[in-house]
């Protein structure tokens, strides 16, 4: 089956190429899905799509009307998917429902102890000689309280991580997870006072209309002074003007972000050569409190391993017509967890 891979980047082309065994022929393309890019998938019956590619009602309807037939998500997430209008444009949308937690988990970690020992600020200055202790001070993370928004695979295995570094571990979500709470003594509350009470707070949540800047002003000013706040969820569950405010008062004394709401045509791209036009993500790149990585959460070979197989048979399913069971509920909401 004829495919067009929208925003296939190096990384993962090998694991695509890997899994396909030859059996569907893959139009790699290193373009981001837009409306204008839409009529690239020209003779293909599917597309398949990566997190940061457009698929709105206008793209989907310029995706019908070339024989588009089906999408497959190289994501879990799926907010950039029309679903809706999917559905009346008769096209299916598979997803990649589970491909690696622990990477994510692992690397929301990761974060932490990099902003807490202050593991950036202390290499370059090693580099340029400078071995100075001076302002590298952090804190230990045993005995910290660590709230964790959102507890689905996600969340559950940081949850895990955390309890092996000694944090006590609140806990917010639609729906308690017993185990949780009986092997590492997580305590469910609501969000207002998990930000009152955690020292560290990370974000696992889906992005819905209901989760859109989760983190806004009236929460940030429920959270300890000092806070570190960890994203590496979605971009929209932060206000991230917000942030920067409870950055320049202190309220937030680290914030760790793998995820921006505007990334969208930033990352996964080289602007190295190019003036940065956007002043908000300027603007934190300016704290040395705050580390920014590119989406890159996900990047293990395992994840791109699985990733690679799940699409590469869920296009096997499409063109048997059976359903290989990682097809979107359109009635749910978009599940990332």
């Amino acid at each position: 089956m004829k495919t067009t891979v929208f925003s296939a980047h190096k990384f993962e082309e090998p694991h695509l190429i890997s899994a396909n065994k030859g059996k569907h022929e893959l139009n790699l393309l290193d373009v981001r899905l837009a409306e204008n890019m839409a009529p690239l998938a020209k003779g293909a019956e599917a597309v398949s799509l990566f997190t940061s590619d457009d698929a709105s009602a206008k793209v989907l309807e310029k995706l019908s009307a070339l024989g588009i037939k089906y999408i497959a998500l190289r994501t879990a997430g799926y907010n950039n998917v029309a679903t809706e209008k999917a559905v009346e444009l008769g096209i299916k949308v598979s997803r990649v429902p589970a491909y690696s937690p622990y990477a994510i988990a692992e690397h929301t970690v990761a974060l932490i102890l990099a902003l807490n020992r202050k593991l950036i600020r202390a290499h370059n200055r090693v580099r340029d000689m400078n071995f100075s202790l001076n302002g590298l001070t952090g804190f230990d993370l045993n005995g910290k309280t660590v709230g964790v928004i959102g507890t689905g695979k996600i969340g559950a295995i940081l949850v895990k991580i955390l309890h092996g570094f000694g944090c006590n571990i609140l806990a917010h979500d639609t729906s308690e997870d017993g185990n949780l709470i009986e092997k590492y003594g997580v305590r469910y509350t609501d969000c207002k006072t998990l930000c009152a009470e955690s020292d560290i707070i990370s974000l696992h949540v889906p992005l819905t209309v209901h989760t859109i800047h989760l983190i806004d002003a009236h929460h940030i000013a429920c959270m300890k002074s000092g806070v570190m706040l960890i994203n590496t969820s979605r971009g929209g569950l932060v206000d991230t003007k917000a942030v920067i405010q409870g950055l320049k008062t202190g309220k937030i004394g680290y914030f760790g972000m793998d995820v921006y709401e505007e990334e969208e045509g930033l990352f996964f791209e080289d602007h190295s050569d190019e003036i940065l036009q956007d002043d908000v993500i300027a603007r934190l790149m300016t704290f040395n409190s705050v580390l920014i990585t590119s989406h890159q959460a996900f990047l293990t070979n395992t994840a791109l391993t699985n990733i690679a197989d799940t699409t590469i048979v869920n296009l096997d399913c499409f063109e048997k017509g059976i359903d290989s069971g990682n097809e979107i509920p359109i009635k749910s909401p978009p599940n990332m967890l």
